[in-house]
């Protein structure tokens, strides 16, 4: 079997965006073919083989102060004995500047994708651009500065450019060689060109690196996938996405990439078959100037005069779950793991390397329905979810049926080309190309339904009911469990009752605010010493959570809330360590071990729970062990007493003696989660990996569990019954 090492982590500033590229490629390498050995390297260069329990983590810093001890340290040198191959998930700086091929060249390393020439010209944008001149291919009007001219801030250099280029404000201000947008920015003036070639400039270190200034283009910005047609060798490229950008958005910015739901794309993009043509030329033309090989990501804009002008090339295309590659793909019938699949078979192929397959055992597959999508503010999160449970879900224990929830709470099966798609709006639009179908028709399609529905009728009991009067098994808890949970202030009295630690809250109504009803209100806030959070009583996902500093706020907070929901619960700030917490089982659950939940600001914020790199999660919570213990053991009782199967996280405070009103330890429970987020980076998938459980058999044992806890009726005859009775 072929030892493949997937590099991910990597020391430039899009670390974050490889370790989920890395994660992907991981999950979706045919085991059968191929021994995966997750590579991981630092900011700072060292080398280590990633242990698994890491490696669905949200954020590198969640592990890497661990790597010194759980992991193991290697050299450059060690790896021709560790792999056969490597995958290269690594972005940017010392990725695709021709710096890695270099040395996996020297150390006689197969590897994937564009060698040392085309990587070291395919990063450096200046150079990109005068190649690309060469061969006839637009790019935008512009100029490069260097470092000294930078420091120097010469506003009369900058208009001389300017002018000579015949280029007005606003323009484009990036660096040379850096990706995913960052340090990419548009000046209106000149304050904000001096402001924003420095910070251009200087975006990954004090040395600072040459920028670009350009036009800024008018158009449709597009992005297209070249990668190579085995059968041939030759570059083909994939239908392009066309990008669209929200009111009051200039450029395809970081957030807007990575962040769930964020993005408008359309795949094909929206021209004539004439400029997708075009389009497609000239991408396969840009990636052969560049000498790129295998697999390339071509950025560009087709002008409102119909020239296709490009703006920036990749060697290396990032591989997160929705990325374009993937998008793409999924246009011409080609799967996430083909895709991986096909690139590693393309590249093994130019190396002459074969691979031996491992014999397969047929076995019946059970039918997943995997429901996503729904009404609730947290249908990005549920298509995130969803998505991940349909690629994470083994193909060969399973036949997995994505359905989508539409706001209407009708269903539709999605083509994978829909399971793709950027955002719930985006397959909305698109739901012509879905099969419609009732929810009474699940029952002849589906032998077990996975929820990954969040908030709304998927997680209060309205779906799960329905599941049980289909005689369905589901994952998850059942209808009351799932009702009470999802709202927060009966969960809250219905623990308090049992004898649990919760806030101090005050449900406030919309017929109060309208009426301006405050008295008992502000007799709470002034109990609680105006230290208080202000949240919706049955959602989740940070949606509406504030922390109001004064009463304008207050008003503000109640205004949004008010504007959608019947109630506003407001609860007291709890001041402790906070915690999110799995657990797994039915009547007798094992909790997972806590993480930590580490916000910049008071509340945590979708951001920091969802786009890559901005939060982060401490798996173990940094408290001594019998502490982890204790609360541990206080969220398995919660558990049992709200009747909670399956799985749940739950979200909590842990109070030391000093912090707590008792003088004594104690969780204090925020909200109970019975359908939590299982997105690729989920706290969930930390917690198993921490007592051995993999993301793939977490899921397994999920369905396991559902099984055991909705099983379908057994029908017993009238007849039975009377024989039974006699009998007793």
């Amino acid at each position: 079997m072929i030892k493949v090492g997937v590099l991910l982590g990597g020391k430039s500033i899009e670390r974050e965006v490889s370790f989920n590229s890395g994660r992907t490629i991981c999950d979706h390498l045919d085991s059968n073919l191929y021994k995966v050995i997750p590579l991981f390297q630092t900011a700072i260069g060292d080398l280590f083989i990633l242990p698994w329990t890491f490696l669905y983590r949200g954020k590198i810093a969640d592990f890497e102060h661990r790597l010194e001890v759980e992991a193991k340290k290697i050299t450059w040198d060690d790896l021709p004995a560790l792999i056969d191959f490597m995958y290269i998930a690594v972005h940017g700086k010392y990725a695709e500047d021709g710096k890695l091929q270099a040395i996996l060249e020297l150390l006689k390393i197969p590897y994937l994708g564009t060698k040392v020439f085309g990587s070291a010209l395919g990063m450096n944008k200046i150079l990109q651009n005068k190649y690309l001149a060469m061969h006839n291919i637009k790019t935008p009007k512009g100029f490069a500065v260097n470092v000294g001219q930078v420091v120097l801030s010469d506003l009369k250099f900058y208009h001389n450019q300017m002018q000579l280029k015949n280029i007005n404000f606003p323009i484009v201000v990036k660096p040379q060689a850096e990706g995913s947008s960052l340090g990419v920015f548009v000046a209106h003036n000149d304050e904000e060109l001096l402001h924003f070639v420095e910070k251009s400039c200087f975006i990954a270190a004090s040395i600072g690196q040459d920028i670009m200034i350009e036009e800024k283009l008018e158009g449709m910005e597009f992005n297209t996938i070249v990668i190579t047609d085995s059968a041939t060798g030759d570059f083909v490229a994939l239908p392009p996405t066309e990008i669209m950008l929200r009111d009051g958005v200039e450029i395809f910015d970081y957030h807007h990439k990575y962040m769930p739901g964020v993005a408008n794309k359309r795949t094909p993009a929206h021209c004539s078959q004439e400029y997708l043509e075009k389009i497609k030329e000239t991408c396969v033309a840009t990636a052969k100037a560049l000498y790129f090989e295998n697999i390339a990501r071509i950025d560009g804009f087709l002008t409102k005069d119909g020239e296709v002008v490009i703006l920036d090339s990749n060697p290396i295309s990032g591989m997160a779950p929705s990325s374009f590659v993937f998008r793409q793909a999924a246009e011409v019938g080609i799967g996430h793991g083909q895709l991986i699949n096909h690139l590693i078979k393309t590249e093994l192929k130019n190396y002459k390397i074969e691979s031996v397959v491992k014999e397969k055992q047929m076995q019946i597959k059970k039918r997943i329905v995997v429901l996503l999508g729904g009404s609730s503010n947290e249908r990005e999160i549920s298509l995130e979810s969803g998505r991940n449970v349909c690629y994470k879900l083994s193909d060969e224990k399973y036949e997995i049926v994505p359905v989508f929830v539409d706001i209407h709470s009708r269903l539709y099966v999605l083509t994978q080309r829909l399971l793709v798609c950027t955002s719930t709006k985006e397959i909305a639009s698109r739901l012509d190309e879905a099969k419609a179908i009732g929810w009474s028709d699940l029952k002849k399609i589906a032998d077990f339904v996975f929820i990954a529905l969040h908030g709304g009728l998927g997680e209060n009991g309205t779906v799960q009911g329905t599941l049980e009067m289909l005689g369905l098994p589901y994952n998850g808890s059942s209808v009351f469990a799932s009702a009470l949970c999802m709202d927060k202030y009966k969960t809250g009295q219905f623990l308090k009752f049992q004898g649990f630690d919760t806030p101090r809250s005050f449900l406030f109504s919309k017929f109060d605010f309208v009426a301006q009803n405050f008295d008992n209100l502000y007799n709470f806030l002034k109990s609680v010493n105006f230290s208080y959070i202000v949240k919706p009583h049955d959602d989740g996902c940070s949606v509406m959570v504030s922390s109001p500093q004064n009463k304008e706020n207050l008003q503000e907070s109640l205004t949004e809330i008010f504007a959608t929901k019947e109630f506003a619960l407001i609860e007291e700030k709890i001041i402790g360590m906070e915690l999110t917490v799995g657990v797994l089982g039915n009547k007798d659950p094992e909790v997972l071990i806590p993480s930590e939940a580490i916000s910049k600001k008071i509340i945590l914020s979708m951001e920091e729970k969802f786009l890559p790199g901005a939060g982060e999660n401490q798996t173990p919570a940094r408290l001594p062990g019998e502490d982890i213990e204790f609360v541990r053991q206080i969220i398995k009782e919660a558990f049992v007493v709200i009747g909670c199967q399956g799985y749940s996280r739950i979200d909590c405070f842990f109070q030391n003696e000093g912090q707590s009103t008792t003088g004594k330890r104690r969780v204090v429970i925020l909200e109970v989660n019975t359908l939590p987020a299982l997105t690729p980076a989920t706290c969930l998938f930390h917690q198993a990996a921490e007592i051995g459980i993999r993301p793939a058999e977490f899921l397994d044992k999920i369905i396991e569990l559902g099984v055991q806890a909705h099983p379908q009726d057994e029908v017993v005859s009238v007849d039975t019954i009377l024989q039974q009775h006699e009998r007793i």
